[in-house]
């Protein structure tokens, strides 16, 4: 009898201490990660990209707040935020706060669906199925002040790739000239507000590269960028698992794409082209769902190399 229901309790200590451990120390890990992606012309003089994503804030998270803060000290060449800003419809002024150092260097962004519809309570096993997830909403849902975000984004001079292409004159390092890099942006794939083949068309030949730039890194999106030849994929969204297993890595990633790509640089190929692929693992979480257990918050710096150079 006692061997039946120590059993029980010893699993259940470990999922409490588990739990724990997930909500209250690895959420709060933030963490930078490095990439060297080779997709420059030949002797072209280097990029440092920084890329945000997933913030999801919630009014009171100070720590998140001043860690973003404090990655304007990377000085990056330009920032690509990947959207889910926000998981509170009171939380736009923070979120404001919190990238107002970021929002001095030239910018893109793009938005997803906890930026445009409030948070609400999900059964959590919803995430468990794989596969292509996107839907338009099925009701009417309350939405944040997405507007004022988007609005004040826009007012730093951050480019809005919201279904549209864009490009950023960036100051040579040498301070002779401008450097043109190019963008193709969607909507969040995850509600189905892409539109890629109202922005389709190949790379802009006067740049010297062109990122394409989604919330949610769904296979439909990722194979038209890669078919119409762009370099770069920047993507969100998949929280890289948020619970992983160690030795395993991501259970799920809330779309279409494959496990094994829920994070980090990648590749995908697709109409006989390939390109980088990198996925931000984000560095917040639902305020409905705020745990991270074998996945810490990250933001990502990028630094773009020629394309002769070995990446590392």
């Amino acid at each position: 009898m006692r061997r039946s229901i120590a059993v029980p309790l010893g699993t259940l200590a470990v999922g409490a201490v588990g739990l724990a451990y997930a909500a209250g120390v690895e959420v709060n890990l933030y963490r930078l990660r490095r990439f060297t992606v080779p997709v420059l012309p030949e002797g072209a003089a280097s990029l440092r990209v920084l890329q945000v994503s997933d913030i999801h804030m919630v009014p009171g998270q100070r720590r998140k707040q001043e860690w973003l803060r404090s990655l304007a000290e990377l000085d990056p060449d330009f920032v690509v935020n990947t959207g889910d800003n926000l998981s509170h419809h009171d939380a736009v002024p923070e979120v404001l706060d919190a990238l107002e150092p970021l929002l001095r260097y030239p910018g893109v962004f793009v938005f997803g669906s906890n930026d445009y519809y409030q948070a609400s309570r999900l059964n959590p096993t919803k995430y468990l199925r794989r596969g292509d997830r996107s839907h338009a909403p099925r009701r009417k849902r309350a939405e944040n002040d997405w507007p004022a975000l988007q609005a004040d984004f826009a007012k730093e001079g951050w480019l809005d790739l919201t279904n549209a292409r864009g490009t950023l004159n960036l100051a040579n390092g040498s301070g002779n000239g401008r450097r043109k890099v190019a963008f193709v942006g969607v909507d969040d794939p995850h509600v189905r507000r892409d539109r890629y083949d109202e922005v389709a068309g190949g790379p802009d030949e006067e740049a010297e590269l062109t990122i394409g730039v989604a919330h949610a890194p769904y296979l439909r999106v990722l194979d038209g960028m890669t078919a119409d030849r762009l370099s770069l994929i920047l993507a969100g969204h998949t929280h890289g698992g948020q619970l992983c297993l160690p030795l395993y890595g991501a259970l799920v990633t809330n779309c279409d794409l494959d496990r094994a790509r829920a994070k980090g640089l990648h590749t995908h190929e697709a109409g006989g082209e390939t390109a980088y692929l990198h996925v931000s693992a984000g560095c917040g979480a639902s305020r409905y769902a705020p745990v991270r257990f074998a996945c810490p918050p990250e933001a990502s710096l990028l630094t773009l190399v020629p394309k002769d150079q070995k990446q590392r």
